[in-house]
């Protein structure tokens, strides 16, 4: 009979393509997860892993089994955690992922509050970049996320918490005052600075530009970096408004607004629809808002589809 363990070791090899690594993620030995592996082909009847030296790839009958078993997998926790936490707000584990354009600015205002105001809960964090967050999401690693929306998944719930509307971050020497309302004509995609692919916030920067690019002049693995090149006199930025008590403390950097609409992001939680911890999630969202002092758009989106 497949197992639940069988399901989950073969998930991990999926994830990290290593046995060792693997049996390591799941605090095993490695000959104790290979025999797992190979007793679940023999279930199924069919081979899921091509086994060569020092490499590990997954036939297309194991990927597929891979990814159902993940889903299996949320569906189990989604119900143990439907027994542990019933009537109970805020307690036991939360595995919470986070973009690191948010996490440096939300985190230092929110985690001592929750610790202090629900100290039965117990928060893990993951901070990594938007893909990685919703693909760990999926497959339960994480339990709920805070990111940029939309997020286009229907198996996806989310909730809008605030707007985070963007900066043009230049030099002081610029000589434009900061009286001055600037547009998408005024940002000199030459001199633009910005995160390096795959961060979420370097694409919704892009997009308000005039006949985008993907070229620019530098990327940074974050907004700190950003801001040091800006105050150098290396380039300009679009700065989360989040960022900016944090990131703008330097006389070389001045900040412009732009004309409405300007450019923004919408900043919001995302779990699995199948959870049954939505209370949780709703509760720790209207914490973040009260926190960060932010105008609050709090209420459950439906999720788009593609």
């Amino acid at each position: 009979m497949t197992t639940l363990k069988q399901l989950r070791y073969l998930s991990a090899l999926a994830h990290h393509r290593h046995f060792g690594h693997a049996a390591n993620a799941c605090a095993v030995t490695q000959p104790a997860l290979s025999m797992q592996i190979q007793e679940l082909e023999a279930e199924l009847g069919v081979g899921l892993v091509e086994r060569r030296p020092g490499d590990v790839t997954l036939t297309d009958v194991g990927l597929e089994v891979a990814r159902r078993a993940e889903r299996v997998l949320a569906a189990t926790r989604d119900l143990a955690d439907f027994a542990r936490h019933r009537g109970r707000l805020l307690t036991g584990r939360m595995q919470l992922g986070i973009i690191p354009s948010i996490a440096p600015y939300a985190l230092p205002k929110v985690l001592p509050v929750l610790q202090r105001r629900y100290p039965d809960l117990r928060v893990e964090l993951r901070e990594t970049q938007t893909l990685v967050l919703l693909e760990e999401l999926h497959r339960g690693a994480l339990d709920v996320i805070m990111l940029a929306l939309p997020v286009e998944d229907a198996e996806i719930e989310t909730i809008p918490l605030f707007d985070d509307p963007f900066l043009l971050a230049v030099p002081a020497t610029d000589s434009r005052p900061i009286s001055v309302r600037v547009g998408n004509h005024d940002i000199e995609q030459e001199r633009l600075i910005l995160l390096e692919e795959g961060h979420c916030l370097r694409d919704q920067a892009l997009s308000f530009c005039d006949n985008p690019r993907g070229d620019v002049a530098l990327g940074a693995t974050s907004l700190a970096t950003v801001m040091q090149m800006v105050a150098n006199g290396y380039g300009i930025t679009l700065l989360p408004r989040i960022a900016v008590d944090v990131e703008v403390r330097d006389e070389r950097v001045k900040l412009l607004r732009f004309t409405e609409p300007g450019p923004g992001r919408t900043i919001g939680l995302a779990w699995r629809r199948t959870s049954p911890r939505k209370a949780d999630f709703v509760a720790l969202g209207q914490l973040i808002t009260e926190m960060l002092g932010v105008p609050k758009t709090l209420g459950v989106a439906a999720p788009r589809t593609k």
